[in-house]
């Protein structure tokens, strides 16, 4: 099921989808203690799965108004981003070479050429593939489907990163693989904006990613249960447009760790807590820096995801200096 917030006469109302119409949970449960927030919907869904269904075949609510406007889901209590794609990782390094350091693209490119290998350097390091690496984004800093994102005064390469995003719902720590993936609730798009200019130096000193990740990024303002997500999560597609041109189509699969082994990995001996969302990285050719199709002023970015939905931000103008 697809389930959103919404704002209604000043108050959040929880909504399902059917019919491309939305409904509010309210309505569809009789007997049921009505969820609070989404992260509370989420964790209750299969005791609630039959109830809400059964609301929506004897058309037990009416549906929401067009206008309702629709609001972030749920505020993430923090934001992990990983990069799980080996494509991604080689593609992007070569687009930073393409974009910041042209002139050694011919030196990379004669060297695949020859070897018929990949550059050293655009290589993940060997911890990549032992175990899964991530970042701490600023969750406080996250939007939904309609904002404008304000261009940062420090950067002149603002870039998308298309991703598959999942919250837990439950506590968990050194968990099983079974246990992690109970405590899976929903999924949703992530756009992890970034400065690709200013990550750059930011990586280089050792501490990883700050002021080109921070600023923003936005989730959807649909979460889909795990169901629909986890037993085909190879199969999920995924596409970027700008200005409605499609600059992208990929998927989630050949993730290099899976959703069983990030969770099991950052619950050994720490506290995942329910509201924490988790990015799986950018999906192999979703941004700028491998597709070449970077963003500028005005642009909208729209982003979507099967059974998901769509994700679409439109990019504000530089400051003047």
């Amino acid at each position: 099921m697809r389930f959103s917030r919404f704002l209604i006469d000043d108050q959040p109302v929880l909504a399902v989808a059917s019919d491309d119409r939305w409904y509010p949970i309210a309505d569809l449960l009789d007997g049921s203690v009505i969820p609070t927030d989404m992260i509370e919907l989420l964790d209750r869904f299969p005791e609630l799965d039959n109830e809400i269904s059964d609301g929506l075949a004897t058309d037990a609510a009416r549906p929401l108004s067009d206008d309702a406007v629709p609001m972030l889901p749920f505020r993430p209590a923090s934001l992990r981003d990983f990069m799980l794609s080996e494509a991604h990782a080689v593609n992007a390094g070569r687009g930073m070479i393409r974009r910041f350091k042209p002139r050694l693209l011919p030196i990379v490119d004669a060297y695949e050429r020859i070897t018929r290998r990949t550059f050293p350097m655009l290589e993940p390091k060997p911890l990549w593939y032992r175990e899964p690496i991530y970042y701490f984004s600023n969750h406080l800093n996250t939007v939904t489907d309609g904002a404008v994102i304000e261009w940062p005064p420090y950067t002149t390469a603002l870039d998308y990163e298309l991703e598959l995003a999942f919250v837990v719902t439950r506590p968990l720590i050194n968990a099983t693989p079974d246990g992690a993936l109970a405590a899976v609730g929903g999924f949703l798009i992530l756009n992890d904006f970034s400065a690709r200019d200013v990550q750059l130096a930011e990586m280089r000193s050792g501490f990883g990613p700050q002021k080109s990740k921070h600023f923003v990024n936005a989730l959807s303002p649909t979460v889909v249960t795990a169901d629909e997500i986890l037993p085909r999560i190879d199969d999920v597609r995924g596409e970027v447009r700008i200005n409605g041109e499609r600059v992208a189509v990929t998927s989630a699969a050949g993730m290099q760790h899976s959703i069983a082994d990030v969770l099991v990995h950052i619950s050994s001996g720490e506290q995942v807590h329910p509201g924490e969302v988790f990015g799986l990285g950018t999906m192999p050719g979703g941004c700028g820096m491998e597709n070449d199709h970077w963003l500028a002023p005005g642009d909208e970015i729209e982003m979507r995801i099967d059974r998901i939905g769509s994700l679409r931000n439109v990019i504000g103008a530089p400051p003047r200096r």
